[in-house]
């Protein structure tokens, strides 16, 4: 497979019109959409957002390679885009991004795509390719500048594969060698060391740290053995005689790989992006094995080197994220099933079997029973690992039977996965031959017992406390506070329409309709009518106002309408890439509107997710409709008058 059967022209933008890092991924996602090539902006776009959060896809020399692996996807993309002024991306070497590559790959990727992406990601550390990339001014030229490239590359691979078997072939029937191919360097040198790459995605900085590591080793006369754990799992495994024979180790990882094979070896870890941009010193502390001694189960001596990580922010962020993003398929399944159900019952009766099936299954004895726990759970394990995931799902069901709700389930999580960071340097000075009781009895026994007992006398009754005066707060706010509250969660759903404060409302309102039982939709109601609303508003912009969007913005805005009325605010994210001023200003206001409107009529939606198609499950559908197309109508209206006619720009 060629590269370019991946890079479609059509996707690519030559000039981006974004100037942050946020709009210029909004601005390739847009383009992924229009294609047709994902299913999912939203979804796609936390990929991306989970992703760059651990850390930036900048990796420097004016390059950004933004990357997500996802059911999101429907075929394995490559947008390429460029922009002449360069844009923030927050880059390891600080610089401005000129070339973006974003990189969409379908969830079971078949392997020719993964190794087209390698392949790709391996191009893009020569210097002249990019100054060519640079100069290209349509995507014709782009594509066959790779087409090119790639085929030069292929020849090159496959001189070199001929040359190391001539050389190898003398010594194969009394040695059998390891492939020579597999050892890159200068077969005379003395200096040899092994080395691991691995990106969370494992799609491009996997394989551009490999071939980093392995030029910059050839031109350093040293024999390295690289392994990469990318997509398709671990390739080129170092035996146990490599790692015996290697002066240093070198680990350029932004996630865990297998560690215990590395015992008593110097190890050198750093982010994958050292291994791309600072590959020569990798090498140089490698080979004199200056690097610090590993000891098995996470234990290393004084001084070893960590994985750089984020601000504290982001950290939080991703753990919480972690949590949040394994609860939702719950919230999902479940909520639909209880949609259904309530369907059901308003025709059947409260006493119908399939009734009592469907809300058994996905209400508090079902789904949703796991709501607290998972969430509590994974956010463990993104703070310490597989060894937090137990103590931190129990912290969350200790909170959900004690009523501290997803309060309680946030602060188990968070506290089970610092207890085991604090057990891990606790228990380091064990002697070694205890190592093995850590994983299966240390850590499960102490963690547990720790996060129970924190949980159960001083947790658990604080958030119960709150969580209860929270819910009794909720139910008796005057009309004028609950309006506020409806302004607020209705606006906050259109503010980046599927990111941080989307998703900090969602929750909000998911938390209040499981703790009161899945009863109180008040909140639900806010936040379904306020994500309704940007895609619908665009699609009215679009159709009347047409003199103010070009063909294709009028096609696409059709769609919204089924997406604004499916619930779906991400239908509206290309059009606030392109134009995020008038539409995010226009898009707030009416999703506000529309929040508050819900709240001064007292209208609850018992269900989670659904939009126009459980409208009818709540007190009023007529109101409930009515106020999403109020606030529909005057996102719709501003955004028309405010943009200019096309004719005039």
């Amino acid at each position: 497979m060629k590269i370019t059967d991946l890079m479609i022209q059509d996707t690519m933008i030559m000039e981006l019109q974004a100037t942050t890092k946020e709009a210029a991924i909004d601005e390739l996602i847009a383009s992924l959409s229009a294609s047709g090539r994902i299913n999912d902006a939203k979804l796609f776009k936390d990929k991306i957002l989970d992703r760059e959060a651990q850390s930036s896809t900048g990796i420097g020399g004016g390059i950004a390679m933004p990357h997500a692996k996802t059911t999101a996807v429907n075929e394995a993309t490559v947008v390429f885009a460029k922009s002449s002024a360069g844009i923030d991306f927050a880059s390891l070497d600080e610089a401005p991004a000129h070339l973006f590559f974003m990189i969409a790959a379908p969830d079971g990727a078949g392997n020719m795509h993964l190794r087209t992406l390698a392949a790709l990601s391996r191009l893009l550390i020569e210097s002249e390719f990019i100054e060519q990339l640079m100069g290209a001014k349509t995507p014709a030229e782009v594509t066959a500048l790779f087409d090119a490239k790639q085929a030069e590359a292929e020849a090159q691979a496959e001189a070199e594969a001929k040359a190391s078997a001539v050389k190898a072939a003398p010594k194969a029937a009394a040695q059998a060698p390891e492939p020579a191919r597999m050892i890159t360097g200068n077969p005379d040198s003395q200096s040899f060391v092994v080395a691991v790459t691995a990106c969370p995605t494992g799609i491009a900085h996997t394989f551009m740290a490999e071939d980093a590591l392995k030029k910059k080793a050839k031109e350093m006369g040293v024999n390295i053995r690289v392994e990469t754990n990318g997509s398709e799992g671990a390739q080129n495994v170092l035996t146990a005689d490599e790692i015996a024979r290697a002066s240093g180790v070198i680990i350029a990882a932004d996630k865990n790989v297998e560690m215990e094979r590395f015992n008593g070896k110097p190890v050198l870890q750093r982010p994958v992006s050292d291994g791309i941009r600072k590959s020569e010193e990798l090498i140089r502390i490698a080979v004199k094995g200056d690097a610090p001694i590993y000891r098995g189960s996470g234990r290393n001596e004084e001084g070893t080197a960590s994985v750089k990580s984020g601000s504290i922010g982001s950290k939080i962020y991703k753990d919480l994220m972690n949590g949040i993003s394994h609860m939702l398929p719950f919230v999902v399944g479940g909520g639909i099933l209880l949609a259904i159900s309530f369907l059901i019952e308003q025709v059947a009766g409260v006493d119908n079997p399939l009734v009592k099936l469907l809300q058994t299954i996905g209400g508090g004895d079902g789904a949703f029973h796991f709501l607290i726990p998972i969430l509590a759970g994974f956010i463990a394990m993104s703070i310490g690992d597989r060894p937090a995931l137990m103590p931190g799902m129990v912290g969350g069901i200790m909170a959900l039977n004690a009523n501290a709700g997803f309060l309680g389930g946030l602060a188990a999580g968070f506290l089970a996965g610092y207890v085991v960071i604090m057990l891990r340097r606790a228990f380091s000075g064990l002697p070694r031959t205890l190592d093995g009781l850590k994983p299966i009895l240390l850590y499960p026994v102490f963690s547990l017992l720790i996060t129970g007992a924190v949980m159960l006398y001083l947790l658990n009754p604080v958030f119960s406390w709150i969580n209860t005066g929270m819910i009794d707060t909720l139910n008796h706010l005057g009309t004028g506070n609950k309006v506020l509250l409806g302004l607020v969660l209705g606006g906050m759903m259109a503010i980046d329409m599927g990111g941080p404060f989307n998703k900090a409302a969602y929750t909000f309102a998911i938390g209040v309709f499981a703790s009161s039982g899945n009863t109180n939709g008040l909140m639900m109601a806010a936040v379904m009518a306020g994500g309704m609303v940007p895609p619908l508003a665009i699609a009215l912009a679009t159709s009347f106002f047409k003199n103010k969007f070009t063909e294709t913005e009028r096609k696409s805005g059709l769609t919204n309408y089924v997406l604004g009325l499916s619930f779906i605010t991400e239908g509206a994210i290309p059009f606030a890439a392109a134009d995020p001023l008038r539409v995010l200003t226009s898009c707030i206001i009416g999703s506000a509107v529309a929040g508050g409107l819900t709240q001064l009529w007292n209208l609850n939606v018992p269900a989670p997710h659904g939009g126009v198609f459980v409208a009818f499950l709540s007190n009023n559908a007529a109101l409930f409709l009515l106020a999403v197309i109020i606030g529909s109508v005057i996102s719709g209206l501003m955004l028309g008058l405010w943009k200019k006619p096309i004719a005039a720009k």
